[in-house]
């Protein structure tokens, strides 16, 4: 049977994989959660949304067709991490993950390691100061606990409804971002401090260095508890575990 494909994404590695699948022929599907208002067009057939849970997911798998399952979404989007772990189990279909490297900090930088966004929240207590927070917009109203400060957010799309937050501003770009653009960013709205999740990978890690550059420090909230699987970091060696006669 020749393979067909089921790529969950909306990563950078995930879109690089997706072209690496075009070019070599192979049947396949990307799908998107559906968090952003317009999605990067790929070179194999797309859908956006979300399964409905294990259940959802695993009639998708069994209606579709799906011979072999590529993980490739963002580091902390866990429930769609083991919905795929147990859809997977339970039709006894491959499972791979396509991740990024965690950014590990050096003697410059100065981190402060948080387990979620509640810790992250609860780490800002004190003086005012004006916090770069780096995590989209899911978690944005959680800060209003800490309405001291003043927020920069950095979203992919302008908000339907301005976030809830007494101070902030919002910066609408699309990564990947460079080292130069951040450190501008940074000097432009005065920051103080960042928040940022461990995505990983390259694509988001130019204001790791930005405030390395600036010495401003960071609270980095460590990533969540994720299924024990087979993982790799590049495109290459997804095409070998679906053809390792390739």
């Amino acid at each position: 049977m020749s393979p067909h494909l089921l790529i969950l994404g909306g990563t950078t590695e995930a879109s690089a994989l997706a072209q690496a699948v075009a070019e070599a022929g192979i049947k396949a599907i990307f799908s998107y959660a559906g968090r952003v208002a317009k999605p990067k067009d790929q070179p194999i057939p797309q859908r956006v949304g979300g399964f409905g849970g294990v259940e959802g997911l695993t009639g998708f798998l069994r209606a579709k067709g799906i011979t072999h399952v590529v993980d490739a979404t963002h580091p902390f989007a866990a429930g769609m991490s083991w919905n795929a772990y147990h859809a997977c189990a339970a039709l006894d279909l491959p499972l791979l993950a396509l991740t990024r490297p965690a950014w590990r900090a050096t003697r410059e930088d100065s981190w402060t390691h948080v387990a979620d966004i509640a810790s992250a929240v609860e780490a800002l207590k004190g003086e005012p100061k004006r916090v770069m927070l780096a995590l989209g917009r899911m978690h944005v109203a959680q800060f209003a606990a800490q309405p001291q400060h003043h927020y920069v957010l950095r979203l992919v799309d302008a908000p339907d409804v301005a976030p809830k937050l007494p101070h902030h501003s919002v910066v609408v770009s699309r990564g990947p971002f460079d080292v130069a653009g951040d450190i501008a960013l940074f000097k432009d709205h005065s920051v103080d401090v960042v928040v940022c999740k461990n995505a990983g990978g390259i694509g988001a890690e130019a204001k790791i260095f930005a405030a390395r550059k600036l010495g401003l420090p960071i609270i980095m909230i460590d990533r969540p508890d994720l299924p024990r699987r087979a993982e790799v970091a590049t495109s290459a060696e997804v095409l070998a575990w679906i053809d390792p006669t390739g």
